[in-house]
């Protein structure tokens, strides 16, 4: 590897006390960062021969305001590797809000890595256009994209490129919030992030696993904070890596002075005047309510109404990513995003004396709740008071998930729920016990003679597994559809299998049990061998050993700990096959199985009663966090699950 000039030194001697400012970097270059030198950090190949590329540097330098507008810049620098690369860099993409931030494009260069020689230094293609939108969730929002493509990106090649984001107007004022990932995910040789603030201003500073110190000075009314290391390696996924609580990965959260109180006064006042129904949708309401014994009924019938009666479109322009429209906007054009639908059916649901509320989350989960921020927030959902005390939550965006169920991604997770004064209310979403996540498949039927099946496939599902079979059927199913369903499921089970009186249910109702049932005929489900029968089994057995094979060929010492819930997880599932057997046979069945511990437990069951042979198979997991030493533990209850590597059994003619 060639020698160079430490870099680490100056970037960090860049904000010294003598300057104690952060660099103000224009479309003409860096001051803080001398390009030749950062050029000399290339890497010999030879000695990253598993990357596609390497990060010489990765920068980041923001300044910030009381008020929360600001202006960021990012500069990457990346030595191509490989042709995969070439792909990766060869064409950039950035993406701004145009009604609140101006985008600069500061410099893209390439450079012969070797000599240091500038190939290029501008784009030969750029474009700029709105942000596509998706056809199945159509999001129309003030994103402005730019794309550019490089001209001499190759393997050899250095891509230096850096941009501009000025914030002028906060969604809500004050509010801010970024966030620095140290580790990139690729070898990095220099990381660096600069925050310039005013000297009176105390940010929330969350520093997750540094093992080095941030550098701060103060000069002229303006307080600089830097954080700048050196030769990161790349961290390698490892199986079942919980990552949240590795101490492996080093990142930054910084924000604001918001509090959740803001929050909910800014986004109270931003939807007072929008829960007002006019007769015409009081008119409709009453159509869709009629028959309805009970309040709880009637808001059923609401909930059911507006999130599947009315098409998701979001119009993310200017404040109304964040506004609601009004429940007559919503009726008229018989569409809304998150927000528009939860008010509307919030206010509905007022109408009829319940008290209601607007939700705020983040749709992927996750806390939260110790950095406050409208940027937390990508989601809205609406709550219910129940009488005997807590919420029902409704996410007005989601037809297929039953009322009073919280969606899987976010169960766990923080929300904010914003009352008509404003004032919030922080709340944790319920997780379903792992037996509550349930799902139950059976095959039952009879074996003739030459091998052919004949029975009936059943499957069932509840909990965070229902989604998959609701999802499934909450669309229009045509005969073509059906006849589709039909064979490929029956000949998922067995070879030349031929399904018949397919029974589904309607994904879209709400109070029907997710389930399937499915006749099977001439299904080859065993084959002759001499005197025997080899009979295949339909269900897939406990054998686990691609895992501990994984598991085992890693050299390194393990780093993060054991996520429990990526082992088999909250949920509970069983499979049997029951399967009456030709008269006078007999099957060799193999030991049963019983795994457990604490990843969960895994159970396999092989019985035969008279000329039923049942084969049932049964595994509960669990969530939380084991430490990494418990790594061992984990391959003994894989190799106990293995123990049932049973893929068919031998049926034969029972002995005089």
């Amino acid at each position: 590897m060639r020698a160079h000039i430490p870099l680490l030194a100056m970037l960090v001697a860049a904000a010294a006390p003598v300057a104690a400012q952060a660099p103000v970097i224009t479309e003409q270059g860096d001051p803080s960062v001398r390009s030749d030198t950062l050029y000399r950090l290339a890497v010999d190949p030879a000695d990253y021969p598993e990357e596609s590329f390497v990060l010489l540097l990765d920068d980041g330098v923001v300044r910030r305001e009381a008020d929360g507008t600001g202006v960021t810049t990012f500069r990457t620098v990346a030595q191509v590797l490989t042709p995969d690369a070439v792909e990766s860099f060869g064409e950039l993409s950035f993406g701004w809000d145009r009604t609140r931030e101006r985008f600069r494009l500061n410099w893209v260069r390439v450079i012969d890595a070797r000599t240091g020689a500038v190939i290029s230094d501008k784009p030969v293609h750029e474009q700029e256009s709105l942000a596509e939108v998706s056809f199945d969730a159509p999001v129309y929002t003030d994103q402005q994209t730019k794309r550019v493509s490089l001209g001499g990106v190759a393997p050899g090649t250095i891509v230096d490129y850096s941009y501009t984001t000025e914030t002028v107007q906060p969604v809500l004022p004050g509010d801010f919030i970024e966030s620095w990932s140290i580790h990139t995910g690729s070898p990095t040789r220099r990381s660096r992030y600069v925050l310039d603030l005013p000297a009176d201003y105390e940010p929330r500073i969350q520093e997750r696993n540094l093992n080095f110190r941030r550098q701060t000075q103060e000069r002229g009314g303006r307080r600089i904070y830097t954080w700048a290391t050196a030769d990161l390696p790349k961290i390698d996924p490892e199986p079942f890596a919980a990552v949240d609580s590795n101490k492996v990965f080093m990142s930054l959260a910084i924000g604001g002075r918001t509090e959740w109180a803001d929050v909910g006064r800014w986004y109270s006042g931003l939807s007072a005047d929008r829960y007002e129904l006019t007769p015409e949708i009081e008119a409709r309401v009453a159509e869709v309510v009629a028959g309805a014994r009970t309040r709880e009924d009637s808001l059923r019938a609401v909930y059911r109404w507006v999130a599947q009666d009315f098409r998701y479109v979001s119009l993310s322009l200017g404040i109304g990513g964040y506004q609601p429209r009004t429940p007559a906007e919503v009726f008229r054009t018989q569409y809304g995003d998150c927000k528009d639908k939860a008010t509307l059916f919030i206010a509905i649901a007022r109408r009829f004396g319940a008290n209601a509320h607007p939700v705020l989350l983040n749709s992927y989960g996750g806390d939260g709740r110790d950095m406050p921020s409208v940027a937390r927030f990508n989601h809205m959902i609406a709550a219910v008071e129940r009488p005997e005390g807590g919420y029902t939550y409704l996410d007005l965006t989601a037809e297929t998930i039953p009322w009073g169920e919280v969606s899987p991604s976010y169960q766990g997770g923080f929300g904010l729920v914003v009352h008509p004064d404003g004032r919030t209310e922080e709340i944790t979403f319920p997780l379903n016990e792992p037996s509550a996540n349930r799902m139950e498949t059976t095959v039952a039927g009879e074996l003739a003679p030459d091998g052919t099946f004949s029975g009936v496939f059943t499957r069932s599902s509840y909990g965070a597994l229902q989604y998959g079979l609701r999802d499934a059927f909450a669309r229009t199913v045509t005969p073509k559809d059906r006849r589709e369903m039909t064979r490929s499921m029956a000949q998922s089970l067995f070879e030349g299998a031929r399904g018949d009186s397919l029974e589904i249910f309607d994904g879209k109702d709400l109070s029907a049990e997710p389930r399937i049932r499915l006749w099977l005929s001439e299904g080859r489900a065993a084959r002759a061998s001499g005197g025997t029968l080899i009979l295949n089994l339909p269900f897939a057995n406990g054998s686990m050993e691609q895992a501990i094979a994984e598991i085992e060929s890693r050299d390194e010492a393990r780093r993060f700990d054991i996520d429990a819930g990526r082992v088999i997880g909250p949920v509970e599932a069983v499979t049997e096959f029951r399967v009456t057997l030709p008269e006078g046979y007999r099957a060799r069945l193999p030991e049963n199985v019983d795994a457990q511990g604490i990843f969960g437990r895994y159970t396999a069951e092989f019985v035969q009663e008279g000329r039923e042979l049942r084969v049932t198979r049964r595994m509960w997991g669990r969530r939380g966090t084991e430490p990494k030493e418990r790594l061992p533990e984990l391959v003994s209850f894989f190799r106990d699950m293995s123990k049932d590597d049973a893929v068919f059994i031998i049926v034969e003619p029972a002995a005089d």
